[in-house]
């Protein structure tokens, strides 16, 4: 069973810092701190995963033109401390020459049969024109490394995926015999490509693929930053996007990553109509299952906003 739920975020007026909500049920979430930073030096998409040693790894970065990645570790989720800065060699990835020096959304995910990390994050290759800004977003690519100890990591970063089109916000996840990518299409949406701009899954009997051709959508258009976590009971999967830039979260639902999904309502300004509700502001980051006694700890330390 899982008993809590934590959303590291940052807020449409404080973007690329880290506040918290938490949450019993996935579905009706509460802000913490007063609606304040959780801890001032982080910058980054906030993305926490539970590591090899039972503590918690925070990835972040400047902004997108740092060269760096930043790693964070903390034993309770309440104080953090320095743990690591990886700085990429993206032009030393194979078939990859022309990528340019940005890093977009670093997460991490740690495979428990490898007992391995994998970082991934996005990079382009063109730069965007005033005529064509969009070429910028369509040539982004899903880059990872991996790591026993998020202290070294594998020579050179690679691509992730075989298919030709343009990925961000990509995190993975093992669930049964199968991982699975959560991605956001970043091809834009035409005619000729309805996908573009929403998020969609690829499935791999492996940690590092070869990756399936993504699913069908699984959120409208101009959806992003995904996040996933399973029901209390474990039989049910939650999937929100952000309806971007900050505009409102949309939830998709599942029995089973393979779908079929279908929309939750939300946000109808009808609370009786409303399947789920998080507090005003919030922007993107990740959702992770925590104890109930971490969760308490949480509420103690920083206090809950009840709206």
């Amino acid at each position: 069973m899982n008993q809590a739920y934590l959303f590291a975020h940052m807020t449409h007026q404080d973007y690329g810092r880290l506040y918290y909500s938490v949450s019993t049920d996935g579905l009706h979430w509460q802000a913490l701190n007063g609606k304040k930073r959780i801890f001032d030096a982080y910058r980054g998409h906030p993305d926490i995963c539970k590591g090899h040693d039972g503590r918690y790894y925070l990835a972040g970065n400047t902004n997108d033109a740092s060269p760096d990645i930043d790693i964070w570790v903390s034993a309770d989720l309440i104080t953090w401390e320095k743990y690591h800065t990886y700085t990429p060699d993206l032009r030393s990835t194979p078939d990859y020459a022309h990528a340019l020096q940005r890093i977009g959304a670093p997460k991490l995910y740690f495979d428990e049969p490898s007992r391995e990390y994998i970082l991934t994050w996005h990079t382009p290759h063109k730069e965007g024109t005033k005529e064509d800004p969009e070429r910028y977003w369509a040539s982004q690519r899903t880059l990872y490394v991996l790591s026993k100890d998020l202290k070294s990591f594998s020579d050179h970063p690679v691509k992730l995926f075989d298919w030709d089109m343009g990925t961000i916000d990509v995190f993975i996840r093992k669930v049964g015999e199968h991982y699975y990518a959560i991605i956001k299409d970043e091809t834009y949406p035409t005619l000729y490509w309805p996908t573009g701009k929403t998020i969609r899954i690829s499935r791999a009997p492996s940690l590092t693929g070869p990756y399936s051709e993504p699913s069908a959508p699984i959120s409208p258009n101009f959806r992003e930053a995904p996040m996933l976590i399973p029901s209390p009971d474990n039989q049910i999967w939650y999937l929100y996007y952000e309806q971007y830039p900050g505009v409102s979260y949309g939830l998709s639902i599942a029995d089973n990553l393979n779908g079929p999904w279908y929309q939750a309502s939300g946000y109808t300004f009808h609370a009786d109509w409303d399947k789920y509700s998080l507090p005003a502001s919030v922007r993107h980051g990740c959702m992770i299952t925590i104890s109930r006694g971490e969760y308490d700890a949480l509420v103690k330390r920083f206090g809950m906003v009840n709206e």
